[in-house]
């Protein structure tokens, strides 16, 4: 079996689109086995590689996942960081690593998520002709959901 199973893939895809309607900021998952050096530069890599950093308002945000390392890593573009408070990404690491350290990985990400998603919705509310510019599925980056 995979890190995820199709259930939990479709309750991180929900949470993702739940997120995004009240916002025109956008959220994304990527997730791979092993994290080939430091993490937060891994992120970063990702982040620009899956065309984040090209957001209308740079307000996107990367919730990056080395499963079998045991790391993971949440950055925002420009926009959001400018915006939120100094600490809001430890904080919100912090939320997460009380699910993983429970050994629930989909509701760590889930609350990554959502904390994500309600400051985006505070600095970059819906507006009516928003559009959903990037997939809400989770990206594997090492294409492989069943190792």
């Amino acid at each position: 079996m995979g890190i995820f199973t199709e259930q939990d893939q479709e309750l991180i895809a929900n949470a993702i689109s739940d997120a995004e309607k009240a916002t025109s900021g956008e959220i994304r998952i990527a997730v791979e086995k092993h994290c080939k050096g430091d993490t937060f530069d891994r992120a970063t890599a990702y982040f620009s590689k899956l065309g984040m950093d090209k957001t209308a308002k740079h307000n996107g945000v990367l919730i990056y996942l080395a499963y079998e390392d045991h790391k993971f890593a949440i950055i925002g573009d420009k926009g959001i960081n400018r915006v939120v408070p100094v600490d809001f990404w430890e904080t919100t690491q912090t939320a997460m690593k009380a699910h993983f350290s429970g050994g629930n990985i989909v509701q760590g990400i889930i609350a990554g998520i959502m904390l994500a998603g309600e400051k985006l919705a505070l600095y970059f509310p819906f507006e009516g002709d928003d559009i959903n510019e990037l997939p809400n599925d989770i990206i594997f980056m090492d294409q492989d959901k069943n190792k």
